[in-house]
Formats: C-alpha cells, structure tokens, sequence
C-alpha cells in the first residue's frame, strides 16, 4: 500500500499529537524521559505531490516529571528557552515510500542552531480529512550546542519520537 495524502492545507492536532525525547544518563544507567507539552504545527500537500510545513515545540513546555531538571534543561545548559523559546523542523520535502512509509527531509532547529534532518515517517488512518504520521530519529545534542556533561554523565544521542496528527484545514 502506498500513501496517498489528499492536497491541500492541514493542521496539527495538538490534542491527539505527541512529542517525547529520551536520553541516556548517569554513565548510561538511566534513560531521562521526557514529553514537549506545547506542539503546533501545520503543512501543505501540492498537486504535484510534494509536501512543505513545521512542527514547532515551545521549548520551556518539556516535562519529564521532575521540577528541577525541568529547570535545568530549559537553562542555557541545554534548550536555553529564555533565548530561543521554539524548536522547530521545517520539512522541505515528503516522498511517498513502500508500506505506508514517508522519507521526509527537513531543517531541525533549536537554540537558534540549523541542522538538516531526515527520517522515515509510518503513515496511518489516513483519509480524506485526517492522516497520522509517527517517527523516531536520533539527534546528537552537540551539533546544537548542548554540550554540557557534569562529569561525562551524559552520552551518546538522544532519541526523538513523533506521533503527528493532521487533519484537513478548514477554509
């Protein structure tokens, strides 16, 4: 089965859309997690096909359940949400894969910083008014200039996962 999204405008529906990150910590022995509760977002299909939007995430709005690193993690240490409030991916193209797959290409940026991106996204419920999209990707929180590691506590990449719900914008 291939995906076939209708053309036009769509919106995010942030009641039914989910964003979470997960980190690896204290020398590997703990994986942080966390879920952006401020998501919005929205794109368009063209005739020819190709696909454009964002997703933006209010950085301050990542809650992993735990009020001081909350804290911390919204600092200039990491997201530094004072400065650079949104994290956003620009997707600057979508292609139609095999089993309900969408390689989408895009521009990730937080803390001001931009970075290309691409993933494969599973597309779901898809219908005339409403699609699903999930993915998970990796991303090393150097390149965005989150580079600190009280004493090398934090290591490798972290983990992105998307659970995207458009439906059909209204005119």
């Amino acid at each position: 089965m291939t995906v076939a999204v209708e053309t036009g405008l769509w919106q995010l529906d942030q009641t039914a859309s989910t964003v979470a990150v997960r980190h690896k910590t204290m020398w590997g022995l703990v994986t942080v997690k966390g879920t952006f509760t401020t998501v919005s977002g929205q794109g368009e299909v063209r005739p020819d096909g190709t696909a454009h939007g964002s997703v933006t995430l209010d950085a301050a709005s990542l809650d992993t359940k735990h009020a001081k690193r909350d804290t911390h993690l919204r600092s200039a240490d990491f997201f530094d949400a004072d400065n650079h409030p949104e994290i956003t991916f620009a997707v600057r193209g979508a292609e139609a894969g095999q089993d309900d797959t969408v390689q989408v290409t895009g521009q990730l940026t937080v803390r001001g910083i931009s970075r290309p991106q691409s993933f494969t996204a599973k597309a779901s419920d898809a219908g005339a008014d409403a699609v699903t999209l999930t993915a998970e990707f990796t991303v090393d929180r150097d390149q965005f200039g989150m580079s600190w590691n009280q004493l090398s506590m934090m290591r490798g990449l972290t983990t992105v996962t998307a659970t995207l719900r458009f439906t059909r914008a209204t005119a």
